[in-house]
């Protein structure tokens, strides 16, 4: 058995919520069926370059629906898991410590991969191998080889002693996301709840009096987006971290086909 992740970040930084990591999961056997689906709807739809939450415009509205739904019926069916994280501004440590911006960024990056899917619960008799696709990392190539080291090495630290997730050499690796239509999707999914908690569906450009098209378009995206994750779990709370719904906790982190986590530091 084997899946493959994807992962992506958005901006780190910004007024309210910060801190954003995405994550889609699928298996290897579902990957081919679902890149082809989404690749030929973007053909049909004369999308031809990369697809992105941030060339959503009035324009493209309609098209980028059409994507956004066929993206989640694939994940209303179980054949893709997303999970995304943030971070609230006004959670802080209690106790702060000291190191550099990107440090902090990859120490969280390696806490969402870890811990958002919820790997370390699966049950299986037999291996799960795991191949980890990231959006190509801002460091520097000394911290990246590192990261990438470090992820390789997960299913050996504690807490996954009895889980079956096998990650071999050379099954993670940074990929550029105009080559994978899944990682494209994630991206709008990430941008829209980046969007939509830092309230930048409110933003009036300087010297104007209303919203611009561009702005409205991407709030009626995001809508559209929320709509079809209420399809899911009805009245989803977007700023919280998802409850176990069922009360299956720990296994929901793997079960549910999407969830948030707001992240809170220690």
């Amino acid at each position: 058995m084997e899946y493959i992740l994807y992962c992506d970040e958005s901006k780190q930084k910004s007024s309210l919520y910060g801190d954003f990591f995405g994550g889609c999961i699928i298996s290897a056997k579902d990957w081919q069926y679902v890149t082809d689906k989404l690749n030929t709807k973007k053909i049909e739809l004369n999308l031809y370059g990369e697809v992105k939450w941030s060339k959503v415009t009035l324009n493209y509205l309609d098209k980028y629906i059409e994507l956004v739904d066929l993206f989640f019926s694939f994940i209303k069916t179980g054949k893709v898991k997303i999970r995304i994280m943030f971070q609230n501004n006004e959670d802080e440590p209690l106790v702060i410590v000291k190191e550099k911006p990107s440090e902090r960024y990859l120490r969280q990056y390696y806490l969402f991969i870890k811990n958002a899917f919820g790997l370390k619960h699966l049950k299986s008799d037999i291996p799960i191998y795991l191949r980890v696709y990231l959006d190509r990392l801002p460091n520097d190539k000394k911290k990246r080889l590192e990261f990438r080291q470090l992820l390789r090495a997960m299913p050996h630290t504690a807490g996954f002693t009895d889980s079956p997730i096998v990650i071999r050499d050379g099954d993670v690796a940074e990929v550029r996301s105009h080559e994978h239509v899944i990682l494209q999707c994630m991206d709008i999914l990430l941008g829209s709840m980046y969007f939509r908690l830092n309230d930048m569906h409110l933003a009036i450009s300087e010297g104007l009096e209303e919203r611009g098209k561009r702005t409205v378009a991407k709030e009626k995206l995001y809508e559209h987006i929320v709509k079809n994750i209420n399809d899911i779990f009805p009245n989803f709370n977007i700023f919280e971290t998802t409850s176990a719904q069922d009360k299956t906790e720990p296994e929901c982190y793997w079960n549910h086909v999407y969830r948030h986590w707001r992240y809170i530091p220690e």
